[in-house]
């Protein structure tokens, strides 16, 4: 294989290697299906001649917006093949405005899309004049003008095949490994999305790195849960695990929201998975649903669960120096207990997780604890798409709980001060990375390419420092664009807080820390009201009451209290930080109303617009007390 090696390369090659193992899995009619290493690469062979022969020239891009299944995969590869590039759609995007601006600003001359998702297609339609031809993944009784469906396509490239084989390797043997493979589009929260340009060898040289950090046996299976555009999944699912003859799997995507997620714990019960791509928000809802089948189970079972628990989060420490002559007695019990109880939480994950890889946000250190101590670790890491993405992640025998992990190499990375010093050992500053998982830079925007890369540094907008205690780790800490400034001018990032918070506390679902140089730091909070009913009842409360409501409301204080001087969680934060008011609101935060994105991460700027009058209200003397008919009515 050549030494800068592109997708194509990767897959010839590959194929070679594992030709029978299997590659892809998906749920087809109830029953799982497998597919081979060659079966991959013959199809994508087959689309990408078909695609030639539709009059796909070399660079031509190519929108795909489909579910995730195995033409997702090998239609990307088939754009690859007929030197096309691909520009994933998340299926998420419900608005003409948002699928119209990629497609237009891409200039995409073909679009692919499953059936699911092809109404949006032909409503913005007749304003893509450029849109060559549609081709529809799943067949129909009828196809509108400019639609042509995915097995026409193959036939058109078996066709090219039989008869001119030569011209579809020599276009495929033309791809180089600085030509573009994918236009990656940002969320656009703050301001119209920017196509992120990513290069062949982006992709092979960041799957080069994070070989570097984890390893994976022959025949391994992931569970991707994580959508397909993401280019996480790309280099962590698809391009890594075909380098170890690992395979892959999607979770189906059912007709709603809600019925995707359900089909989440039967394809982990169904794959029975050895690795996943997952995210925080997720792991934090595995972790609510042992809890509550454990309780279940009744008292007995619940203190013997918290014991072996705790005794198993005492023994793993900070995982790098877990165990040691002082906690060598607590060894028994961990075996004893792990037979008894975690082999059982671990078989409704399929009995055979090796661990979960986390993206996508901040993990909270307490769920890090959570997941290594039941015998499935869920180990951070850290990218952005315009690294391709990964930059540093944990892994077996080498974790550190709260870091980001290790750096992966080939890498150079520094952390700046606002004016591009490197900052002192330990100390907080941007993390700016350079290598050849850099991205090209964005499509048709030089002005936002000429301030993210500078003499080749990729300046992330993320915090996060490193320490010579653990040479080649690094810590996130948060955005820049997250800081809070307190009134005195004090800079400090809210994740960690809003993170532990609502993974440690059963009665808040969501919150964000607000202060923009205001008197104060306030919180808007989403209660668990189901839990807090329960608490309020067993305290003797009527939870209808306005006595019951504010009784709810001191239980949620205690919660944020736990993190002030003499509480149990004191000192974990500076106390400056913590909130001096509450706005509790009743409406959840989701994608629907479109205050978290596809990974479920909380959109801030979003939430802070939606509450804004909330957020004004806390800082009059009305809505400072905790006890004001806004925070009482949002109980109901």
């Amino acid at each position: 294989m050549n030494k800068r090696p592109t997708i194509i390369d990767f897959v010839e090659h590959y194929t070679r290697v594992f030709s029978n193992h299997v590659f892809l899995r998906e749920k087809v009619n109830d029953e799982w299906t497998e597919t081979s290493f060659e079966q991959t690469r013959e199809m994508a062979h087959r689309i990408g001649a078909g695609l030639m022969a539709l009059g796909l020239e070399k660079g031509d891009r190519v929108a795909l917006l489909s579910q995730g299944r195995n033409l997702w995969v090998t239609g990307e590869l088939g754009i690859l093949y007929a030197g096309g590039v691909n520009v994933p759609l998340s299926i998420k995007l419900t608005e003409a405005g948002d699928l119209l601006f990629r497609i237009q600003h891409s200039d995409a001359k073909y679009i692919m899309a499953s059936e699911q998702q092809l109404a949006k297609i032909r409503n913005i339609l007749p304003e893509c004049p450029n849109v060559q031809k549609v081709i529809v993944l799943d067949p129909l009784d009828h196809y509108e003008e400019r639609e042509v469906g995915i097995d026409e396509v193959i036939a058109k490239g078996d066709a090219l095949l039989a008869t001119d084989q030569a011209s579809f390797v020599q276009r495929y043997q033309s791809v180089q490994p600085d030509d573009y493979a994918n236009i990656s589009y940002t969320s656009g929260t703050t301001a119209d999305p920017k196509g992120i340009l990513l290069t062949h060898r982006n992709y092979t040289a960041n799957v080069e790195q994070a070989r570097s950090i984890i390893a994976c046996d022959v025949d391994d299976v992931m569970l991707i849960i994580l959508p397909l555009d993401h280019c996480f999944a790309h280099v962590a699912g698809f391009y890594t695990m075909m380098s170890y003859g690992g395979s892959i799997a999607t979770v189906p995507v059912g007709k709603t929201a809600l019925a995707t997620l359900k089909n989440i714990p039967i394809s982990i019960k169904e794959v029975r998975p050895h690795i996943m791509l997952s995210v925080p928000a997720l792991a934090r809802n595995f972790k609510k649903n042992i809890e509550t089948a454990i309780k279940a189970k009744g008292k007995t079972v619940e203190k013997l669960y918290t014991f072996a628990l705790n005794n198993a989060i005492a023994y793993n420490r900070e995982y790098w120096n877990r165990g040691g002559w002082q906690n060598a007695w607590r060894y028994p019990l961990i075996k004893l207990f792990d037979k008894l109880i975690f082999s059982a939480v671990r078989q409704n994950f399929g009995g055979r997780m090796k661990f979960f890889v986390g993206g996508g946000a901040l993990l909270d250190i307490a769920l890090q604890r959570y997941f290594c101590a039941v015998g499935m670790p869920m180990f951070q890491g850290y990218g952005l798409s315009e690294a391709t993405p990964i930059i540093c992640a944990n892994s077996t025998g080498h974790a550190i709980f709260g870091s980001s992990g290790r750096i992966v190499s080939p890498l150079e990375l520094k952390i700046c001060d606002a004016d591009g010093n490197i900052v002192p050992d330990g100390q907080r500053g941007e993390i700016v990375i350079k290598g050849e998982n850099v991205m090209a830079g964005y499509w048709k925007n030089p002005e936002s390419t000429a301030v993210t890369i500078i003499d080749g540094w990729l300046h992330t907008g993320d915090m996060g420092y490193v320490t010579s205690k653990h040479p080649g780790y690094l810590w996130v800490v948060g955005r820049f664009k997250s800081l809070l400034i307190s009134a005195d001018g004090e800079k400090y990032s809210p994740e960690g807080f809003e993170d532990s918070l609502t993974d440690g506390s059963k009665y808040v679902e969501q919150c964000i820390l607000h202060n923009n140089q205001d008197p104060y730091t306030m919180l808007l909070l989403v209660p668990n009201k189901d839990n807090l009913r329960e608490w309020a009842k067993q305290e003797g409360f009527d939870p209808t009451t306005i006595e019951g409501k504010k009784a709810m409301l001191g239980k949620i204080q205690s919660e944020i209290d736990a993190y002030k001087t003499g509480g149990v969680r004191g000192g974990v934060f500076p106390e400056q930080w913590l909130p001096s008011a509450i706005a509790v609101v009743g409406e959840a935060w989701t994608e629907q109303n479109h205050l978290v994105n596809s990974t479920m991460k909380i959109v801030r700027g979003k939430v802070e617009d939606y509450f804004q009058d909330r957020i004004d209200y806390a800082y009059t003397p009305e809505g400072k007390n905790l006890f004001n008919d806004k925070n009482i009515e949002a109980l109901c």
